[in-house]
């Protein structure tokens, strides 16, 4: 196993080769790191930023033995990674972080919600199904409208369907695959805020100011940070934080999802066991940004101060609107992340941008 803090020179590994793990790459070679990626595709937009890549599929063991080989320590781009990946790199011992248990919790939704609720950190009202029987019941019980997902992957506002009526759930159930689901209470919030947060390996934590985000068709459009909110807000949420954080005994940079309900009371919508598309904001907003807090949280360094500079307004940039980077260029309050991907789909996140304003 790796002795920590690793000095700069070694090799760090990400699971994925995306978007994510690019913007990883790019600032764990800021801190001296050389990069291995492990990802399917050979011209992914991390490899090509990356000192390695190695292809293939994430479960396969002679490209896991092949990142052991090199990595002194491993993360990943995204939460849907095989569990099996991960005890696979433990068993050839490279640790990976964040560890197994926060893997496990946000690759289910349920498990999710009950760890959440467990460590104090308060959600919408949810039942489990697995079968047409049970999620015609579990709408009954908890009376419609409710939000149907499946328990599994799904990003994005893909993988779930609200339910207006008892009658429409086992239809809905079999369009989503006929696999376990769970079933959300509809939260009547104002507005939907998120909190980015690292814990370093000794246990230290740094917390950047809460985001206000705007989503469209399931899919993140805008962040605004920091947001516009009162000295309790912001303590709520960043005790929510800690309690994920302390919970889950994390290493690394988390985001979480919050609605901002009426009275002033925060529900956890979701957590994310990675850096995360509400806190890009950071990039040109912080002293240090969310990508390099998690490479120092995994690679046992000191946590790198969260304060503002200045007011951020980020924007997704969606498919072919990655063309109008030369007029986006013109603009001196405007900077550019765009993230090297070959084909620009309808509605595929293909950069950023970060309205910088004073705070």
């Amino acid at each position: 196993m790796a002795q920590f803090p690793l000095p700069p020179g070694s090799t760090l590994g990400i699971l994925g080769g995306g978007q994510l793990g690019r913007m990883l790459a790019l600032a764990a070679a800021r801190l001296g790191f050389d990069v291995a990626v492990l990802e399917r595709d050979a011209d992914s937009p991390a490899g090509r930023v990356a000192a390695h890549t190695i292809v293939g599929p994430y479960t396969d063991d002679a490209a896991l033995r092949a990142l052991a080989a090199v990595a002194s320590v491993v993360t990943y781009e995204f939460e849907n990674v095989p569990a099996a990946s991960v005890l696979a790199l433990k068993a050839l011992g490279v640790d990976v972080a964040p560890g197994p248990e926060a893997l496990a919790v946000a690759q289910d939704r349920v498990a999710e919600k009950q760890f959440l609720n467990a460590n104090g950190a308060p959600t919408v009202a949810f039942s489990a199904a697995s079968t047409p029987e049970e999620a015609v019941a579990a709408t009954l019980a908890m009376g419609a409208p409710v939000l149907m997902k499946t328990r599994r992957e799904g990003y994005d506002g893909k993988g779930q369907r609200w339910v207006e009526h008892p009658a429409d759930a086992a239809r809905i159930f079999a369009e989503l695959g006929g696999v376990p689901v769970i079933l959300e209470a509809p939260a009547d919030f104002v507005r939907e805020l998120s909190i980015i947060a690292a814990r370093g390996r000794d246990g230290a934590t740094a917390i950047y100011p809460l985001a206000e985000n705007h989503h469209e068709n399931g899919v993140l459009r805008r962040s605004v940070a920091p947001a516009t909110v009162t000295p309790a807000l912001a303590d709520q949420a960043e005790r929510i934080a800690m309690r994920v954080l302390q919970g889950l005994d994390y290493v690394g940079v988390v985001g979480i999802e919050l609605f901002e309900l009426r009275d002033g009371q925060l529900l956890v919508n979701e957590i994310a066991p990675r850096v995360h598309n509400t806190g890009h904001w950071t990039q040109d907003g912080c002293e240090v940004d969310q990508f390099e807090q998690h490479i120092r949280a995994v690679a046992g360094w000191p946590l790198g101060p969260t304060e503002p500079h200045a007011r951020v307004e980020m924007l997704n940039l969606l498919g072919d609107e990655v063309d109008a980077w030369a007029k986006l260029a013109q603009e001196p309050e405007t900077r550019i992340h765009l993230y090297g991907k070959r084909d620009a789909k309808p509605g595929r996140k293909m950069g950023h941008v970060n309205r910088v304003k004073s705070l």
